[in-house]
C-alpha cells in the first residue's frame, strides 16, 4: 500500500487515489521543469494546444503511455479507448477530446511486487 499527501487538501491519500494524483502530476509536469529531477515528467503538456489531427492524437497517446511506463509502476496500461460519449463533433471542433485508459492496478509495485490487485480505468 502506498500513501501520500493530497496536494490540494493536505490530507492523507492512499491506494488508487494516490495513483491518480501521481498520474496528474506526471502529465502536467514538462521535462526539465523540476530542477533536481530534470528527466521527470512527460511530453503531454507540450502537445496540448496543437491542432487536433490523427498525428497529434497518436503523439498524445504515446506520450501518456510512455509517461506511465516510466514514472508510475502501480498502473500498467492495457487499452486506450476513445469514447464516443466524450468526443462529440462539437467537442472535437473545440479541440477537446477524451481518452479512457484501462489497465492493471498493482498497489505494491513501488516495493517490487508486481501482483495485480485488479483492473482500473480512468478518463482524461
Amino acid at each position: 500500500m502506498s500513501a501520500g499527501i493530497d496536494r490540494r487538501t493536505g490530507r492523507p491519500l492512499e491506494d488508487w487515489s494516490h495513483v491518480l494524483q501521481s498520474l496528474s502530476v506526471i502529465f502536467t509536469t514538462g521535462f526539465g521543469a523540476r530542477v533536481m529531477r530534470r528527466v521527470f515528467g512527460s511530453a503531454v503538456a507540450g502537445i496540448l494546444g496543437q491542432n487536433l489531427t490523427p498525428d497529434t492524437t497518436a503523439k498524445f497517446y504515446t506520450a501518456i503511455i510512455l509517461a506511465i511506463e516510466l514514472w508510475e509502476p502501480r498502473f500498467r496500461v492495457r487499452q486506450v479507448a476513445y469514447p464516443a460519449s466524450s468526443n462529440s463533433a462539437d467537442r472535437l471542433r473545440q479541440g477537446k477530446f477524451g481518452l479512457r485508459l484501462f489497465g492493471d492496478y498493482r498497489p505494491n509495485a513501488l516495493s517490487g511486487d508486481d501482483t495485480v490487485a485488479g483492473t482500473k480505468d480512468f478518463v482524461l
